[in-house]
């Protein structure tokens, strides 16, 4: 559900007011406005202190990148790290260092308007998408950096530190508070459990105002500000089971199942909105001259509309039940019927922040600012959550170069220029949005 109205508000030079920032920007305001805003904050003694600084220390940035990277962060078992990173937290300069129930870690950057005045949440997921017992030991080649997660999200998490210090030795000051977070749950079967309980249960929920994921590396001119929902389901087929010769003619779960997955493999779904589906996870059964008591399917649904993802969930509940009907019609029920277990595993929901949202031309100013074009996208990212709330919300990247995301020989570059570039567009971003002072 979109919470509260949409706010409208003017980005003057010097007068940045967040409170503004709850919802789109004027039609009225003009891109270099933004620039200019930007402009301002990077003229500022204390923001080109900032870069030297980061320049000075950027290989202090990679040993953490490789520190931390070597800290396993498997799916719900991100505490190891978590530990770990709110130490790193401790040594930075922010207040209020704390873990919440969910695992989060974070820590606050005041301000100097104190509580009253809205909240900039950013924030880097700590896990990866990899498995318990994964080998995560970085291997180096010149600037290559090659180990699971290295890219998504590790380098965001110690580009977030190196950022902070910077600020911290530079002297800036910001108006707002900005809330600085390592979360748990953005991949998979997480579903985005960490941001999920930052915004619904979480301390600082009803403070937050903007929030910047940062995740992933890469040339830090495309802004994420579409979140593509999904609906992720595991579907559990059950029968009698029996010998295969000796049962043959009772309904079995197999058969469901492959009448299940043939009927949504047929289903129509639209180019745009874009909108997809997928079985991507089979199994069951005990033995090849057994009829199984038990078969399962995972399946993955995602559109960048919420009305075509409720048509496309709801379509699948049907085929779901047709294909029960139809292998307990087709064979025989004497033993017991078969029957379907539907597990909701994985809800993310859909939303916008609209480009001539304020953040999103504030990030896009930043760019501009580097000397790149920004680029405009949609994924399934943290900032889903907020975006679905009507929190002004955007996903960029920490930099650099990097690829074979979610791969075992997932690599980053580390050279010095790209990699500090990234960093540069997104630390004016934040303290031109936090009103750098």
């Amino acid at each position: 559900m979109i919470r509260g109205m949409q706010l409208r508000q003017r980005l003057a030079v010097g007068t940045f007011v967040l409170v503004a920032l709850c919802g789109t920007s004027s039609a009225a305001q003009a891109p270099n406005q933004f620039d200019q805003s930007v402009a301002a904050v990077r003229a500022s003694d204390s923001f080109q202190k900032a870069l030297a600084i980061l320049d000075r220390d950027h290989d202090r940035m990679v040993e953490e990148i490789v520190t931390l990277t070597e800290i396993p962060a498997p799916p719900f078992k991100e505490d190891r790290r978590a530990r770990a990173y709110m130490e790193m937290l401790r040594g930075v300069g922010l207040a209020d260092i704390e873990q919440d129930e969910e695992g989060n870690v974070m820590g606050v950057w005041k301000g100097t308007a104190g509580a009253d005045a809205p909240l900039l949440a950013v924030a880097a997921h700590l896990d990866t998408v990899f498995p318990e017992g994964t080998d995560v030991t970085v291997k180096r080649d010149g600037t290559r950096l090659t180990a699971p997660g290295i890219g998504d999200d590790t380098r965001s998490l110690a580009v977030i530190l190196a950022m902070i210090r910077a600020m911290t030795e530079a002297g800036v000051t910001t108006r707002s508070d900005i809330l600085f977070i390592g979360n748990v749950g953005e991949e998979g079967q997480g579903d985005l459990r960490g941001v999920k309980y930052l915004f619904q249960k979480g301390k600082y929920k009803d403070r937050i105002r903007m929030f910047i994921s940062i995740d992933g590396a890469g040339g830090g001119a495309d802004i994420t500000h579409g979140g593509v929902g999904s609906r992720r389901y595991r579907v559990t087929f059950k029968g009698p089971g029996g010998h295969s010769y000796g049962a043959f003619g009772l309904v079995s779960p197999a058969f469901a199942q492959a009448g299940a997955m043939q009927r949504f493999g047929r289903l129509t779904v639209p180019d745009k909105p874009k909108t997809t589906y997928s079985v991507g996870v089979v199994g069951g059964g005990t033995s090849v001259n057994s009829i199984p008591f038990e078969t399962f399917m995972e399946i993955d649904m995602r559109s960048e509309s919420r009305e075509e993802l409720r048509k496309l969930d709801e379509s699948f509940l049907s085929i779901i039940n047709e294909a029960v009907q139809e292998e307990n019609a087709a064979r025989s029920t004497a033993q017991g019927p078969i029957t379907a277990d539907i597990t909701l595993i994985g809800d993310r929901p859909s939303g916008e922040t609209p480009q001539d949202a304020a953040i999103v031309q504030t990030a896009a100013a930043s760019i501009r600012a580097a000397g790149g074009r920004p680029t405009y996208s949609w994924s399934s990212t943290d900032s889903n959550i907020p975006i679905s709330m009507g929190i002004p919300a955007i996903t960029i990247d920490s930099g650099g170069r990097g690829g074979r995301a979610h791969a075992l020989d997932e690599w980053i570059s580390v050279d010095k220029v790209p990699s500090l570039r990234g960093i540069e567009i997104a630390l004016a971003t934040i303290l031109t949005l936090a009103r750098s002072e």
